[in-house]
């Protein structure tokens, strides 16, 4: 059985693309892309140096031009701070005496558990508070 070559570049392709989802490579992605671009080369009558050449380059430019940019993506922090982030930096208005041994405060319109940050300071009712951190469901403020 004579398999044309077109067919093995699928193979490979398909052989780095379950590369790509056992390691999370995602240079492996790029290969099979190279890969899959000798075989439309091998497809359309190309030879074996084309087909070669074609796989190196396509692979290669992939590498070059899309792995800095992912880079920089997964470097970048996202702007919009979500959940427990969200709170930190927020001022809240104390409902309850807040010590260094615990209080209540209203924070972004929920009733929050908190405690003094300084454990000689305390807080009373009324009193604006910034939260520094939350530690569980509890919020630290000063």
């Amino acid at each position: 059985m004579n398999i044309d070559a077109w067919v093995w570049w699928l193979i490979g392709a398909a052989g780095l693309g379950i590369g790509l989802v056992i390691t999370a490579l995602p240079e492996l992605g790029m290969l099979a892309v190279g890969a899959v671009a000798a075989a439309v080369v091998s497809g359309l009558g190309g030879g074996a140096v084309l087909q070669v050449a074609v796989f190196a380059i396509v692979s290669v430019a992939l590498i070059v031009v899309v792995r800095p940019i992912a880079a920089r993506h997964r470097s970048h922090q996202p702007q919009l701070a979500t959940g427990i982030d969200a709170l930190k930096g927020k001022q809240a208005v104390v409902l309850e005496r807040v010590d260094g041994n615990g209080g209540r405060i209203k924070l972004a319109g929920e009733v929050w558990s908190a405690r003094s940050l300084d454990t000689e300071r305390a807080y009373e009712v009324g009193e604006e508070v910034d939260v520094v951190d939350i530690e569980g469901a509890t919020a630290l403020v000063m």
